[in-house]
């Protein structure tokens, strides 16, 4: 396998620290270096080959939300996993819309890092399944928001998806192939306009279509 090149961006050095020490124990990964700022890291990302960046949302200078949506343009071949501590759904929006492929809180354990990053290296995407079900407890609607006609098994394939579930992952809870996980995650980005998963988990929070 090989190394997955990250570089950790965070304005808090013990933190920073502390997460590096975690992903230095997981065989896969490498930690390139560290910044503390969007400018920072810029000036890491043209001389060091990165992967991955962990990219927290408040920061100085430059925040995570305007770094995301510059490595985008810059670097799309590499993937940015939103750390934060902030459990409120402007965050979330902001950060999907900048471009984020995943979303972590920063009190996550080493296990559920790695899955992340796994996941998101295989081209998928990651929220933090507690993040979800609590902005989805603190933010849901009374009731929803629009009326789109779900089936059943669209209804759970969107509510795992919600819980940080990959296709296969869900093919396997379902019984089913990852191609019929395929046809349901169309048919729910096509309900309900939206552009890709991570648009899918936004629209669903904030339309009160899931009970994570």
């Amino acid at each position: 396998m090989d190394i997955i090149k990250i570089v950790i961006a965070d304005d808090h050095e013990i933190f920073r620290k502390g997460l590096k020490v975690i992903l230095n124990e997981l065989d896969e990964v490498k930690v390139m270096g560290e910044a503390q700022n969007g400018n920072e890291l810029f000036d890491l990302l043209k001389k060091t080959p990165v992967d991955i960046v962990l990219m927290d949302i408040k920061m100085p200078v430059m925040d995570g939300i305007e770094a995301t949506r510059k490595i985008v343009e810059k670097y799309p071949h590499i993937k940015v996993i939103a750390l934060t501590m902030f459990e409120e759904i402007s965050y979330f929006n902001q950060m999907i819309e900048a471009g984020a492929d995943g979303f972590l809180l920063k009190k996550t354990n080493k296990d559920e890092i790695a899955r992340a990053i796994n996941m998101v290296m295989n081209g998928e995407n990651y929220f933090s399944e507690e993040f979800i079900s609590n902005v989805n407890r603190i933010h849901r609607p009374a009731s929803r928001n629009l009326n789109i006609d779900l089936t059943d098994r669209e209804q759970e394939v969107l509510e795992l998806i919600c819980k940080g579930m990959s296709n296969a992952e869900i093919a396997k809870y379902l019984g089913v192939s990852p191609r019929t996980v395929d046809g349901h995650r169309a048919s729910l980005l096509e309900k309900t306009g939206a552009k890709n998963s991570p648009h899918l988990v936004m629209f669903a929070i904030k339309n009160g279509l899931i009970k994570v």
